[in-house]
């Protein structure tokens, strides 16, 4: 049984040709702050965590206001509850930064840094490459930073590196849009969007890990 999309594929890209040329030259800024957000991965400081929260913070409002809310909602009615969804994992990231909880997100090169910092470069350099490639062409194509599907693979990418008691919590609510976004990917023609779907398989790969106490927690010295 197909599932049918309330938009077409046409539809689907010409918001991304919209929503870019609206924003642009913001992509340029976007990428910036996830190339920052891997160079502060290596500070090992009590702020680098902070601020990579920060960061990955204002890429989820920005696609949760300005792409789901205002340019997405045109062709989907469903695009107001993905923009809720973005805002609430937005909520949830500040409040994990400002209020100092418990969450370090480092790199400790064991298999989940490995996997979390591949897919944080898949999301910032191959998924762009690979949709050039298939004739997704900016601007009528997803963007780092500023459209969900590579901004939650990138997320799921760094959280992975973070205490698993904490973030946990912070990976729910981009491993549902994973499933959504990824599924869609296959309806919709877009092979570089199966990397969600890999995303989420890692989280769940950890998460099981976790669960039957094999240890993949972060066993890190405090910072400076």
């Amino acid at each position: 049984m197909s599932v049918a999309m309330p938009f077409t594929a046409e539809q689907f890209f010409e918001i991304f040709a919209a929503w870019n040329n609206a924003i642009w030259p913001f992509q340029w800024f976007a990428y910036a702050l996830g190339v920052l957000a891997l160079l502060l991965l290596f500070r090992r400081k009590r702020y680098s965590t902070r601020y990579i929260l920060l960061i990955l913070a204002s890429m989820w409002i920005v696609n949760g206001v300005g792409y789901h809310w205002m340019f997405f909602s045109r062709i989907n009615p469903l695009a107001w509850l993905f923009a809720v969804a973005f805002l609430l994992q937005a909520f949830l990231l500040l409040s994990f930064a400002m209020l100092g909880l418990r969450i370090r997100i480092v790199p400790t090169w064991d298999m989940r840094t490995l996997t979390g910092l591949g897919l944080a470069l898949y999301a910032m350099l191959i998924y762009p490459l690979l949709g050039q490639a298939l004739g997704h062409v900016f601007p009528a194509a997803p963007a780092f930073g500023v459209a969900p599907c590579p901004t939650t693979i990138f997320t799921i990418g760094l959280l992975l590196l973070g205490s698993w008691r904490t973030s946990r919590w912070l990976l729910l609510i981009p491993a549902i849009w994973g499933i959504v976004g990824g599924s869609a990917a296959i309806l919709l023609g877009l092979p570089q969007d199966y990397g969600l779907l890999v995303a989420v398989a890692a989280a769940g790969c950890v998460a099981i890990v976790e669960g039957l106490g094999a240890g993949c927690a972060r066993h890190v010295p405090d910072p400076n």
